[in-house]
């Protein structure tokens, strides 16, 4: 919305002797939207709108169409004119937002990098700080309402206990931000929301591993065999679409598409040899050894699969990709992501966190000892 008024895309607009204030015209925004590769084609760029339509976040400027049509018809943004429903909700988001924001902005803030238990954290608070903080900055009168606040924050899963054990308490344990308001997010991002295998195994995930198909002689590289128990999941390049008609030369010629393209088939069996329980992974003397690793993803992603859960555990790794140049390794348990412990999560919740983190990846692993 922002983008747009920059643009002079939304402005006012005379029509039929009538000037509507704060709109735009849709066949011109979803010209913007491929012209700023938010979109890669008219259908989705529609699609993309219609999601904003569904969440009452635009609207018809006369509400005569509840669909997005690619014409030119004048919307609006509903916090332009007005008529944003601020439910209890997103009244919460929106003011975790804002404490977020004027945190990062203020030097010496109170969220930090801290370790607890050998972990380190981001974007942390002990949760009397955060109380003594709402009062002096004027956004609570007392601590009672301060606690109250951030309690709500909690529960809206803005917040959360590093471990996720506690409720909030005004005392010394440790909390973090589960939400990073400053990650740059892409539009297309809506239209995966609700999708775990698009989350996790899209064209577009850096989760995914990153060829079609193994190269001559590299035959390590899908970890295992197939055999009859064959599973269909993505395996391909982002941005490499159009290599797979055979133009090795494609590798980022063609933006990529949402449409899932012709898939790899794997097997689903896990690498591991036998089940590892936490239990078993965390107990004193265990043949395990953790390993911190740091992957900066490129343009492609990371280049491994997650798989299992609780613990989850490294199904493939790229041996062309980042995660292999830091050092991971498969059958390597995931202990925690981005200062985050994830040994009791499945790997559709590390997936999730992962995507939504930085691009620059922290991981700690634990590895058998050989």
């Amino acid at each position: 919305r922002l983008r747009l008024h920059d643009g002079k895309l939304i402005k006012d607009r005379r029509y039929h002797l009538r000037t509507y204030p704060n709109c735009f015209v849709a066949k011109e925004l979803t010209d913007w939207l491929i012209d700023h590769k938010e979109a890669p084609d008219r259908e989705t760029g529609i699609r993309l709108m219609q999601k904003l339509m569904d969440h009452y976040i635009i609207h018809h400027v006369c509400d005569e169409h509840s669909d997005y049509k690619d014409a030119k018809l004048l919307y609006r943004f509903r916090k332009d004119d007005g008529t944003f429903p601020l439910s209890k909700d997103v009244k919460v988001f929106m003011r975790g937002q804002s404490l977020y924001e004027k945190l990062v902005s203020v030097e010496e803030s109170i969220l930090k990098v801290r370790e607890e238990n050998s972990v380190k954290y981001q974007r942390t608070f002990l949760g009397s700080e955060m109380i003594d903080w709402l009062i002096q900055e004027g956004e609570v009168e007392n601590r009672q309402e301060a606690v109250e606040l951030v309690r709500a924050l909690l529960e809206h899963g803005i917040i959360q206990h590093v471990s996720n054990r506690h409720h909030f308490f005004d005392s010394d344990i440790l909390y973090q931000f589960w939400i990073n308001f400053r990650r740059r997010r892409r539009l297309t991002e809506l239209l995966n929301e609700n999708s775990s295998r698009a989350l996790s195994e899209s064209p577009d995930s850096p989760f995914c591993l990153r060829k079609l198909n193994p190269d001559p002689g590299n035959t390590s590289f899908l970890s295992v065999q197939t055999n009859k128990e064959i599973k269909i999941v993505s395996a391909v390049r982002r941005s490499s679409i159009t290599s797979l008609s055979g133009n090795s030369n494609a590798y980022f010629s063609a933006p990529p598409t949402l449409v899932f393209p012709p898939v790899a088939e794997c097997n689903p069996k896990s690498v591991l040899k036998r089940p590892v329980t936490n239990e078993e992974l965390l107990s004193p003397g265990a043949p395990y050894v953790k390993k911190t690793l740091t992957i900066v993803g490129d343009a492609v992603g990371w280049g491994f699969v997650v798989r299992g859960g609780r613990p989850c555990h490294i199904q493939a790794v790229d041996p062309g990709g980042p995660a292999a140049a830091a050092g991971m390794k498969v059958c390597q348990f995931v202990f925690s992501v981005n200062g985050v412990y994830v040994l009791h999560l499945d790997y559709q919740t590390i997936s999730s966190l992962i995507m939504t983190g930085p691009r620059t990846l922290v991981m700690e692993v634990m590895e058998a000892i050989e």
